[in-house]
């Protein structure tokens, strides 16, 4: 009996759609190619907004911390003069 390896990505295959799976593993080619091609780009063009809010938010929050250390120094200046 032959075995061959199955990978993890195949098990996530067989458990979004077994059908799906079957094909790939009969080597059969989706008949909808572009329109899968188009959803991983849009899915990837999502992930760059996703990071750059993200990457924003980060930047937010450090004006914010830089912002509040700025005004407990000037307080204290402040206050020691």
């Amino acid at each position: 009996m032959k075995r061959s390896v199955l990978r993890a990505s195949e098990i996530g295959a067989f458990l979004y759609c077994k059908r799906a799976w079957w094909y790939q593993r009969q080597g059969l080619v989706s008949e909808n190619e572009s329109a899968m091609l188009e959803g991983t780009f849009t899915h990837q063009a999502h992930a760059r907004t996703v990071l750059a809010a993200r990457l924003l938010r980060l930047l937010g929050w450090a004006l914010l911390a830089a912002a509040l250390m700025a005004v407990a120094v000037g307080l204290t200046l402040t206050v020691l003069n």
